[in-house]
């Protein structure tokens, strides 16, 4: 749980960055949140979290 926490708020800092700095507009924000949301309402979730875990486990080792 610690985990996902992190890389949201990781991920809301970048999104939030790239924002404010004029590189991505809003609507293009909201569509990459949209199909993330679908994305993750599929059967492909739990492979998907499972790579991520297992590339935090690889650049937390580093």
């Amino acid at each position: 749980m610690a985990l996902s926490i992190s890389a949201a708020v990781l991920l809301g800092i970048i999104v939030f960055v790239l924002l404010k700095g004029g590189y991505v507009r809003v609507g293009s924000a909201l569509a990459c949140t949209l199909f993330g949301f679908t994305l993750a309402a599929t059967g492909l979730a739990p492979t998907i979290n499972s790579g991520l875990t297992s590339l935090a486990g690889l650049v937390s080792s580093v």
